[in-house]
């Protein structure tokens, strides 16, 4: 039977939905085509009309989940008095720890990417470049060499404090690291940049 372009749109859009999250859960290489078909609800066999490959759909499942978390970090800015307060504060919490599939791609994706090919690591880089730019804008800092700076240590403190507290088994000493990297990062010091 064949399939609208309607449909065969939304089929893509929906395996392109599930794959993003299952490689924040899993891992790029931690769910196999067929498994990842199946969780769209569509055969195996369909998937090669919509990608050349599973790198292919990696690449774009990446960017859109980078791009769907800036639009949510974005939307924290706004609705915050102090955006970058609102934004650390909002990350780094036991709820986002505890869902990686919907959660940041860039801390469940991080390390994954450095192992794949050119196109999901072309995907990761421009994905992570607006997160930058709005962090560029929130921080403090004397010129614009210390606030980009700032903007790139905060990031990085950011998400590997979410990496952190995602890996240790204990409860207590997890909840610890998130605390830590709220305190140090939601309001920095302008100085210190």
């Amino acid at each position: 039977m064949r399939v609208s372009k309607e449909q065969a749109a939304e089929n893509r859009r929906r395996i392109v939905e599930v794959a993003g999250a299952l490689f924040r859960e899993r891992g790029f290489n931690g769910i196999g085509v067929a498994d990842l078909m199946k969780e769209a609800g569509l055969t195996h066999g369909g998937f090669y009309g919509h990608f050349a490959s599973k790198d292919d759909l990696a690449a774009e499942a990446c960017a859109g989940a980078m791009a769907a978390s800036a639009q949510r970090w974005e939307g924290r800015v706004v609705a915050g008095d102090d955006g970058l307060s609102a934004l650390v504060t909002a990350y780094l919490t036991p709820a986002h720890r505890d869902n990686p599939a919907g959660g940041c791609p860039i801390a469940a994706l991080g390390v994954d990417a450095a192992r794949q090919g050119g196109t999901a690591r072309r995907a990761f880089t421009a994905g992570l470049r607006p997160f930058i730019e709005l962090l560029d804008r929130l921080v403090p800092g004397r010129s614009a060499a210390a606030r980009r700076k700032a903007a790139l240590a905060t990031l990085s403190g950011m998400v590997g404090a979410l990496i952190l507290a995602r890996a240790v088994d204990d409860p207590a000493l997890s909840e610890e690291i998130l605390d830590a990297a709220r305190t140090a990062f939601a309001a920095p010091d302008a100085d210190r940049a």
